[in-house]
């Protein structure tokens, strides 16, 4: 309770005055406060409407924050209707609204020292000027408890360093060169072609096989690799495969069982190109991102 409030219940009892000197507050100061009384109520049951908008927004993802939850909100509204993020965030944190975080760090790079030499060409730098440019993957790990069979699944990814979009993918029950394969012949399969992109990953076993070195090749792919044990140099894969299992496990240490992985994950990777609103693409799916830039560009173009 504050003090204002205090002098307020006991007004009716007690002078003003006296109560203003016990509470150490001025008089002036307390009916500047009392006289704000209906601003008050008027902003709390504003908040309350747009905290009853904000819990619709959670219960249908209860991983969003108040940035993705503001874009939500916004989106499509008219000016007048627009809310501030800070706003957001603020009636959020008053009824203990907040998206789900959960910070796991699990290592799946099997290094091996490389016959041939591959240079680090993008050097950090996540980024580029326009679709199928610039790739990075990695494999990641979905634990499997010990009552559906136990042991792991396998993801291997290929994402574009333009949208974040996952391209291509792949999940296995092993670690083998075709894993990875899969996923970047599945990336192919998505864009056309990959001829003169670059793809990135960390010097993982299967990445540095001759096999995958001739597949990177037949597509002409040039391979990017980062330094031994350094997860930094494929920070962008690494945060996807946190994201994912963050959001998808929450709570739960592993999976069930390998059909409910399966399940959930491609409805997680489906839902993130197409729905989830990810910060890099000005709070966008990737792939309504990549569409909104093709559009904008053939509209200069005309």
């Amino acid at each position: 309770m504050s003090r204002f409030q205090f002098v307020a219940d006991n007004a009716a009892t007690y002078p003003v005055k006296r109560l203003c000197q016990l509470v150490e507050v001025e008089r002036s100061s307390y009916y500047a406060w009392k006289a704000g009384a209906p601003a008050r109520a008027a902003r709390a049951t504003a908040d309350a409407v747009l905290a009853a908008r904000i819990r619709a927004v959670h219960k249908a993802d209860n991983t969003v924050g108040a940035p993705r939850v503001t874009a939500e909100l916004n989106d499509g509204a008219q000016p007048g209707d627009r809310v501030n993020h800070k706003r957001v965030a603020r009636v959020m944190r008053a009824h203990a609204i907040r998206g789900y975080v959960k910070k796991r760090r699990v290592r799946t790079t099997v290094p091996e020292p490389a016959n041939q030499l591959v240079p680090d060409l993008l050097q950090r730098d996540f980024t580029a000027h326009a679709p199928n440019h610039r790739y990075v993957g990695d494999i990641t790990y979905l634990p499997i408890s010990a009552a559906g069979s136990g042991g792991n699944l396998y993801l291997a990814t290929v994402i574009d360093c333009y949208s974040r979009r996952l391209v291509g993918w792949a999940v296995a029950d092993h670690m083998r060169t075709s894993l990875v394969e899969d996923a970047l012949k599945a990336a192919a399969a998505t864009r056309g072609s990959l001829a003169g992109a670059i793809f990135h990953s960390d010097h993982g076993s299967v990445y540095t096989s001759k096999d995958y070195a001739h597949l990177c090749a037949r597509l002409g792919v040039t391979q990017s690799m980062g330094a031994v044990g350094t997860s930094a140099d494929n920070a962008l894969a690494e945060s996807f495969n946190a994201t994912l299992k963050r959001e998808v496990l929450q709570d739960n240490a592993c999976w069930p069982d390998e059909a409910t992985c399966r399940r959930q994950v491609f409805k997680w990777v489906t839902r993130y190109n197409t729905r989830r609103r990810h910060s890099w693409c000005g709070y966008q799916a990737p792939n309504v991102y990549e569409q909104a830039a093709s559009t904008a560009t053939l509209a200069t173009a005309a």
